[in-house]
């Protein structure tokens, strides 16, 4: 049931946000727009409620209910970069918005160490959401599944460290320097696109 809410929530969100922008963009109505994208976060409180709703009924936690509140974190910290990003991408596509360049050398590290805060904070609201459910719900046996996750938290900010100090010591080169790099024949490390 939970694993069926966390995916409905995802859709839910990116249909938001899209119609969100599709309003402002599309349609002209930024009153609208802005409304729709000050909606989304309410979907965060959907599934809280779902999760916390569920365990009140006497259900047993199943790891569903700790990546609902791994998704929850996520959601919290890197929502708004998220829709901005859309935002810019949409701007870009429909309202002839600059041209969203991606960041690269030092840029692009600093940016990753800021991903390193977010995720941070998204695992302490996670952590948090974990802590409270164990408490609310004062049964270890129905918890149980839910202790494991602190482990998981604890490795997902380590590969964003090292994804982060990766590109400190390998910074992330531009396309111009991608195609000197395969002009001159030397091997080159070609750009993700994440977020920004």
């Amino acid at each position: 049931m939970i694993l069926g809410v966390i995916i409905a929530c995802e859709i839910g969100f990116w249909i938001v946000v899209l119609s969100g922008l599709a309003a402002r963009y599309l349609m002209g109505s930024r009153r609208v727009g802005t409304a729709l994208l000050v909606c989304a976060p309410l979907i965060d409180v959907v599934l809280l409620g779902a999760v916390t709703a569920h365990l009140a009924t006497g259900a047993t936690a199943s790891w569903h209910h700790g990546l609902a509140a791994l998704y929850i974190g996520f959601s919290v910290a890197y929502g708004p970069r998220m829709i901005a990003w859309a935002d810019t991408h949409f701007a870009h596509r429909f309202a002839d918005g600059s041209f969203p360049v991606k960041p690269t050398g030092s840029q692009y590290a600093k940016q990753c160490w800021a991903d390193v805060i977010r995720t941070v904070a998204a695992l302490i609201v996670a952590a948090g959401i974990i802590a409270a459910i164990t408490w609310l719900v004062g049964d270890s046996a129905r918890t149980q599944a839910l202790t494991g996750w602190y482990g998981v938290l604890g490795i997902i900010v380590a590969i964003e460290f090292i994804w982060a100090a990766s590109y400190s010591i390998w910074p992330r080169k531009s396309v111009e320097s991608l195609e000197r790099g395969h002009s001159s024949g030397q091997p080159a490390k070609a750009p993700i696109d994440r977020p920004s």
